[in-house]
């Protein structure tokens, strides 16, 4: 029994399931205002819940473990990855081989249940989280390429709830995207002079630290942008001045996780995992009260 929890345990390690925290939050977003849309009423369904949460962790356990695997050629050798379970060897490639496929069918028959779209979207859904690993071998756009994957999110919440893509998401969609890219930005200052070294093509290894920053707060305040342009896309129809509200409390995070990363690296973790998770959660609960206040 104890072996097995600790196999368990080193899963989630490898996926490091905490920070399934940060797209979450989106997903609910979008699924509330889709069902504000279409019922006229914040709850979804306890169907759309379920499966809605499913797809969500299956899909992130199916990108994390790839990129776990397709990533150990690189992580051996990086300090700050060692003692990842495949790495350390806690978890043979076998095992992560099965982990991955496990979750590409449960995505797969997930979507299925939801609708036709949502089962024909799961394809190249998958395509799209499988190869952000392999982009930092030769393209700066990983950094947009994994805010895109967190960015599906929002586009998913209107599919479950709608059956379409509706244009609220894609809005959304972008939000979510440059938001990733810019705290993935940050959090790449870590490996810069690493990535320099192993010849990958991260912003902070081409460019350096002070244009990955300006970069970084750039994609920020796109982010903010897009999701004014979010509310403003359903004002009046579900959301509106609390949801507006709630966008204005996300940038004043963003702004503060600026401040403590310019003034020491040291505190990047501080600023991708904590500020991060409190801001998609914030976010979350001001469109929701938005929506229940009406």
């Amino acid at each position: 029994m104890n072996t097995i929890w600790n196999k368990f345990k080193d899963i989630l390690e490898l996926v490091v399931f905490k920070h399934s925290i940060f797209a979450l939050p989106f997903l609910f977003s979008s699924m509330i205002v889709a069902s504000k849309l279409v019922n006229d009423s914040a709850w979804f369904g306890f169907k759309a819940l379920i499966l809605g949460i499913i797809c969500a962790v299956s899909a992130r356990n199916f990108a994390m473990a790839t990129n776990r695997l397709m990533d150990e050629d690189i992580d051996k050798d990086n300090p700050r990855c060692a003692n990842r379970p495949n790495v350390s060897g806690k978890i043979g490639r076998k095992s992560v081989w099965i982990f991955i496929i496990l979750n590409a069918i449960i995505f797969i028959l997930c979507s299925y249940f939801i609708n036709t779209l949502a089962f024909y979207l799961s394809f190249p859904v998958l395509f799209v989280l499988a190869i952000y690993s392999a982009f930092k071998r030769f393209s700066s756009l990983a950094h947009l390429v994994l805010g895109f994957c967190l960015g599906l999110a929002p586009i998913a919440g209107s599919v479950i709830v709608m059956g379409e893509i509706h244009i609220y998401s894609v809005i959304l969609c972008l939000g979510v995207t440059f938001w990733t890219a810019g705290f993935d930005l940050l959090y790449s200052l870590q490996d810069m002079e690493y990535d320099k070294k192993v010849g990958l093509h991260s912003i902070p290894a081409k460019f350096g630290s002070k244009a990955t920053l300006f970069i970084s707060a750039f994609c920020h305040v796109l982010a903010v942008l897009f999701w004014l342009l979010f509310v403003w896309q359903v004002w009046g129809v579900a959301l509106g001045n609390i949801a507006l509200f709630g966008v204005i409390i996300s940038g004043i995070i963003l702004a503060f996780e600026h401040k403590i990363v310019h003034k020491n690296f040291a505190h990047i973790d501080k600023a991708f995992f904590t500020l991060n998770g409190y801001l998609s959660i914030i976010f979350f609960i001001f469109i929701w009260v938005d929506l229940v206040w009406k």
